[in-house]
């Protein structure tokens, strides 16, 4: 998983919870880097998951809302380090259905070795998108809270309906409706 997921999450911890949550959350996980990240660098994934079930347990918050608020805010790191890529589009049903074709495909350009979550486009329409997302990793959550605020980036707004086809949300459906 690359650095910058790491250092945007240890960033939004200490926007929200301080410092000293950081410190914690690093001291209480059993992490290969001890909790030193670049944004450049490649990590294991189950020290994202030990960081967030250290915060789950130290906040109280379940990992999906805190995954939620977490994409949410990397919406907020795109939208400031990669204005360009999100200028290309002039609709958020537009933006989301590209993710795979394009968005991605730009990703692997600065990121060769990302290991991006597949998203599979099953029916578009002006105001709605009904999409698969895939992943080992099940952050879909993560993936929501980019969902909405690529809504909000385009001043719109959406209902979104989550259906697990697998239980163990690796694969989850995205029923997307402008409203």
């Amino acid at each position: 998983m690359k650095g910058i997921v790491f250092t945007e999450f240890l960033d939004l911890v200490e926007e929200k919870f301080g410092i000293e949550m950081v410190d914690k959350i690093i001291s209480e996980s059993d992490l290969d880097s001890d909790g030193i990240y670049t944004s450049i660098g490649t990590y294991q994934f189950s020290e994202m998951l030990q960081l967030l079930q250290s915060l789950n347990a130290n906040s109280g918050i379940p990992i999906s809302d805190l995954l939620l608020t977490y994409g949410e805010h990397f919406f907020n790191v795109i939208e400031t380090s990669y204005k360009g890529l999100l200028d290309r589009y002039k609709d958020p049903i537009e933006m989301l259905s590209s993710v795979e074709n394009h968005i991605h495909v730009e990703v692997r350009k600065i990121y060769p070795d990302a290991e991006l979550p597949e998203f599979i486009i099953e029916e578009k329409t002006e105001d709605s998108l009904t999409m698969v997302y895939k992943s080992s990793r099940a952050m879909h959550h993560f993936g929501l809270g980019l969902m909405n605020k690529t809504f909000a980036h385009f001043n719109s707004t959406a209902s979104i309906i989550t259906e697990n086809i697998k239980d163990d949300g690796t694969e989850v459906k995205f029923v997307i409706k402008k409203n």
